[in-house]
């Protein structure tokens, strides 16, 4: 007697390809947010570029004229320059808060005595508002009562206006929004010096690296993914600077301070502006020049990647 056996069922296609579905199914919901909220308004503000409008009546349409609008103003050094300009002062100076962050966290990285009060000290400016940060720096910086004039007053100098002066004031506000990007990129190399590896440093020390050499040759490699974020964060953060100059100066004196974003803001959406294409140039340009530094380091890490 033979007895049946039965065909084995067939295996749909979705349990054949389960392992390879289940990551996207994890990722659609944020993709999709960030297709509604980042890729769509990129096209949408590219779009509005080439309009005349003011953000009521018909749009007119009117090709690249505000982008040349732009360029006479870049070339006749109006506001776009003066914005553009600080943009690359703020871009370069905003920099240090990566080396800042990094020697804070060596030192945080200690088992020293009061190591947690320590830490909550440098922490404490990444957790308040950019608000805040802005308004406890207009009264340090107040010619009449603040402490920086106070403390030139001992030495015997006169008082000295930083948010007043066209000369000081872009730096003024630029050591502002230093205080809390430190505290960010120290966390964030705190973070990274808790996965370094300890039998590498181990074995430094066994061949004679100490201080810098064990620093640069052993430690900062390792360090390699949270200086990239750092990089990229430091990056946006300086090019995207908008909230400090509208608490501290409101882009003055005489224009002197603001940048491309508080500048997109006059344009298009302050009493002064309602011209909403020409805003969206702006914003179409800082899109750019962000794309550009993001591409090149994504671009750096591939190739290190590739290399590895």
């Amino acid at each position: 007697m033979t007895a049946a056996v039965d065909a084995p069922e067939q295996e749909s296609w979705f349990h054949r390809n389960q392992q390879r579905i289940a990551p996207w199914l994890f990722l659609a919901p944020g993709l999709l947010f960030f297709m509604v909220y980042v890729i769509i308004p990129v096209f949408q503000s590219f779009n509005l570029s080439l309009y005349e409008w003011d953000g009521l009546g018909a749009a007119e349409y009117v090709g690249f004229r505000n982008y040349e609008n732009l360029y006479w103003e870049l070339y006749d050094r109006d506001a776009f320059y003066i914005s553009l300009k600080n943009n690359l002062i703020w871009l370069i100076l905003y920099l240090a808060a990566i080396p800042a962050g990094l020697f804070i966290a060596l030192f945080l990285n200690q088992t020293v005595w009061g190591i947690r009060l320590y830490k909550s000290l440098f922490f404490f400016p990444f957790v308040i508002s950019q608000v805040v940060v802005g308004l406890v720096f207009t009264w340090f910086y107040d010619p009449t009562f603040g402490l920086l004039n106070e403390f030139l007053g001992f030495f015997g100098l006169g008082p000295l206006n930083v948010l007043g002066d066209e000369r000081f004031v872009t730096y003024g506000i630029i050591f502002a929004g230093l205080w809390p990007q430190t505290a960010y990129c120290m966390i964030l190399y705190l973070t990274g010096l808790n996965a370094v590896d300890p039998e590498q440093i181990e074995a430094g020390r066994l061949d004679g690296a100490k201080s810098w050499r064990m620093l640069w040759h052993i430690i900062l490699p390792q360090l390699r993914p949270a200086t990239f974020i750092a990089f990229v964060v430091t990056i946006i953060g300086a090019l995207r600077s908008f909230d400090l100059i509208s608490i501290m100066t409101q882009g003055g004196p005489f224009g002197s301070s603001r940048v491309l974003a508080y500048y997109m803001f006059e344009v298009a959406l302050s009493e002064y502006g309602f011209r909403m294409g020409y805003g969206a140039a702006i914003a179409v340009i800082l899109f750019l020049i962000m794309l550009c530094f993001i591409a090149y380091f994504l671009w750096s890490m591939y190739r290190e990647e590739k290399g590895h």
